[in-house]
């Protein structure tokens, strides 16, 4: 297989509904989705090149590669320094083979990618795991950045009140957006109390990108309600894994059969937020585990309301994106 040279996002000002693709799309991870040629049908397969297509940077030289276009800075912020833009982290222009995706990373589920290849937004919501202390963790929202210097980002809170960060103290920071969970490690530059609380976080070089699939399935311990059947037999359960289609547990008596409609209800917490979840599920399956005491049961979710999406999406993204 030819190894790519730098992979750039495309942008939405580059393509048109109707025309023809002026360079092959990829994903990510450097998968082929679309020839060179190929015409943009429908406003779906658009929408989804501007979501997930790259494609490879052939200019090879820094000064070039700032002819790329980019998406318009909005003025969404409240900091006045000159060089904070707010929209998206600006591509690092570094020489072009420092993003080169090796071959051996291809087709696999996680690979490093330089920040040219990530698209943040202001407010989108990192998550802080102390490097040294993996149970203390902060949420906090993208505000901008310095390119090259460092990210902003609110500043960590506990139980409501400004958590106390020195400067050096090390983080994994991790993000998933749609459908991907990004990770990176920053150290606090400085915290900034006037004329608002933030928090200067050192600039990644390089940033995990990990794909999440409808499939992937999060390890949970999660108490939830149970009630399927008729005769709306109710039951407590323990989850013992979830995904975006599904989730399995433990109860302790067997109620309904399989193919029985019911509703599961459960409590999450994600981007630092309780939320309840009541989901319309199937049983795909029960079976008795071996002490005899207990039925494992194989759920699917179907018809999931859209806000009820959101959340699981978020908390299965976050979970996944913390055990890795």
């Amino acid at each position: 297989m030819t190894q790519l040279g730098a992979l750039t996002p495309v942008d939405k000002d580059q393509l048109r509904l109707g025309q023809a693709l002026p360079w092959a799309v990829f994903d990510a991870w450097g998968n082929l989705l679309h020839e060179t040629g190929t015409i943009v049908a429908t406003q779906e397969e658009l929408d989804s090149i501007i979501e997930d297509g790259y494609f490879e940077d052939t200019l090879g030289s820094p000064d070039a590669n700032d002819q790329t276009p980019l998406p318009k800075a909005t003025q969404a912020s409240s900091f006045s320094q000159p060089s904070i833009k707010t929209d998206a982290l600006d591509p690092i222009l570094s020489p072009a083979n420092s993003n080169t995706i090796n071959n051996t990373d291809l087709n696999k589920e996680s690979v490093m990618l330089d920040l040219d290849s990530v698209r943040w937004h202001v407010g989108e919501t990192f998550f802080l795991q102390v490097h040294d202390n993996a149970a203390l963790r902060y949420t906090v929202r993208l505000i901008g950045y310095v390119k090259n210097q460092s990210i902003l980002v609110t500043a960590p809170k506990i139980d409501g009140r400004g958590a106390i960060i020195r400067d050096g103290q090390t983080f994994i920071v991790r993000a998933f957006p749609g459908k991907k969970a990004y990770a990176f490690t920053a150290s606090a530059l400085k915290s900034v109390y006037t004329p608002h609380a933030y928090l200067h976080l050192s600039y990644p070089k390089i940033v995990r990108c990990t794909a999440i699939r409808q499939s992937s399935r999060a390890t949970v311990k999660i108490i939830a309600s149970v009630t399927i059947g008729e005769g709306e037999q109710t039951a407590a359960a323990v989850l013992n894994d979830i995904s975006m289609g599904g989730t399995s547990g433990l109860i302790k008596h067997e109620i309904g059969k399989k193919n029985d409609h019911g509703i599961i209800k459960f409590k999450v917490t994600t981007a630092g937020e309780d939320a309840y979840l009541s989901l319309p599920v199937i049983v795909r399956s029960i079976v008795e585990t071996e002490n005899s005491q207990e039925f494992r049961y194989g759920f699917e979710f179907v018809n999931m309301p859209t806000q009820s999406k959101i959340i699981l999406s978020s908390f299965v993204h976050q979970t996944l994106a913390e055990i890795e």
